[in-house]
């Protein structure tokens, strides 16, 4: 029986995604996964998945080498199912190649390709009609953030791109959110552990009470910066799920020292919420 004001617990999984952008050559990718595998040989997941995406060329070639139970999935797909769309790829072609998931709305694609957020939803409503998952990322700049806008700038990337976009349970099961902070990603600054758990409270809240969610399932990785030295403490925070990797996850060393330490951080919580009777 709950009691006023206690917190009931959800597990929700751990994941670990190598985005490895515009990176590896065939020649790497072998050497990546004979080093890493071997590395990781020894290490026992019961709460924990690893997810790759690499380049879309590459996606068959890290499938026959990766774990029987490794995703592997794309950076990108197009805004449409088909069509005179010279350089996209569909997510109709992504699955036809066993991708399992899809990244939208990473910070690059944002900024460099301006990927804004209506554009975004239509990328949702393809990838999902077309039986991916997703990895939907938020997140600020540096100046939003100096500026006091980090808040209104996530829950607008969130209630634009989200809402309304699939049914409640599709949303709950199909899509994992990834706060990436801009100012953090690819400059060697990291939010502090402080700093995500704010942020990554507020999106739980926000997709609770904004977006009518059950947050409590959905799982919110911390992407920027992410390595070996700062995991641990990522993801010891009762609403941080795992992490979007980066320039870590291209070194066999470094992703095997993240594996280890997703395999072995145990959370306090996990999308918990508050029971008042």
């Amino acid at each position: 029986m709950n009691q006023k004001g206690v917190y009931v617990v959800n597990v929700i999984k751990r994941y670990l995604v190598g985005n490895w952008k515009m990176n590896q050559t065939q020649e790497e990718i072998r050497a990546f996964f004979a080093t890493f595998k071997n590395l990781v040989s020894g290490i026992t997941t019961t709460n924990h998945e690893t997810w790759i995406a690499p380049q879309f060329v590459h996606i068959p070639l890290v499938h026959s080498l990766f774990f029987p139970n490794g995703q592997v999935g794309a950076q990108n797909c197009s805004h449409k199912e088909k069509g005179a769309f010279t350089g996209d790829v569909s997510a109709k072609a992504l699955k036809d190649i066993d991708a399992h998931f899809v990244i939208i709305g990473h910070s690059e694609r944002r900024a460099i390709f301006k990927e804004d957020p209506l554009l975004l939803r239509e990328k949702i409503q393809v990838a999902l009609a077309n039986k991916l998952k997703i990895i939907f990322c938020i997140g600020e700049t540096l100046k939003e953030r100096e500026n006091g806008d980090a808040l209104r700038i996530v829950g607008e990337q969130l209630n634009i791109s989200l809402n309304g976009v699939a049914s409640s349970s599709e949303i709950e099961t199909e899509i994992l959110l990834a706060y990436e902070p801009v100012w953090a990603i690819g400059t060697g600054r990291t939010a502090t552990p402080e700093q995500a758990q704010e942020m990554h409270a507020y999106i739980r809240k926000l997709l609770q009470e904004q977006l009518k969610l059950n947050s409590a399932l959905l799982p919110i990785l911390y992407g920027g910066s992410v390595t070996p030295e700062n995991i641990d403490a990522l993801l010891q925070q009762p609403d941080i799920n795992g992490a979007l990797v980066g320039g870590a996850s291209l070194k066999a060393n470094d992703f095997a020292k993240l594996f280890a330490s997703a395999a072995a951080v145990q959370q306090p919580h996990s999308g918990g919420k508050r029971i008042n009777n």
